[in-house]
């Protein structure tokens, strides 16, 4: 796949995503992401594969949330086997703050999966909402 074919499966993924269909998201991975979360919040560190992704971050992280999160693309640059997106999110923590992040994320591609994300955002967001 191209730059172009590895954009387009971003804008699909996030489509889907903001549809309900969370599967979108780790079907459009490799079993052996590796993904990374920026800074010092108690979610920040480095996931390796979908189990623990799904295990350490988004099931934690969705436990914490009234329904979800909706991340929308703004922009998306592309070249070879990168896209970086810059997206923001809304949503709801059950404690009653809003979570509304602003994000930018990396991923790579290998044979048309995501093998690698990097995401930077408002770490300070994160601990206030969520706690260290």
């Amino acid at each position: 796949m191209g730059a172009s074919e590895n954009k387009q499966a971003i804008k699909t993924m996030f489509a889907e995503l903001a549809k309900g269909n969370a599967q979108a998201f780790l079907g459009a991975m490799t079993d052996d992401v590796r993904f990374t979360l920026i800074g010092t919040t108690k979610y920040s560190r480095v996931f390796n594969g979908k189990q623990e992704l799904l295990e350490k971050l988004l099931g934690p992280l969705n436990a914490e949330l009234v329904d979800g999160i909706t991340i929308t693309p703004d922009n998306l640059i592309a070249d070879g086997d990168y896209v970086a997106m810059q997206a923001h999110g809304k949503a709801m923590g059950k404690n009653g703050k809003p979570y509304n992040n602003t994000y930018c994320q990396v991923f790579k591609f290998t044979n048309g999966k995501i093998c690698e994300v990097t995401e930077y955002l408002d770490t300070e967001l994160v601990t206030t909402v969520f706690g260290r």
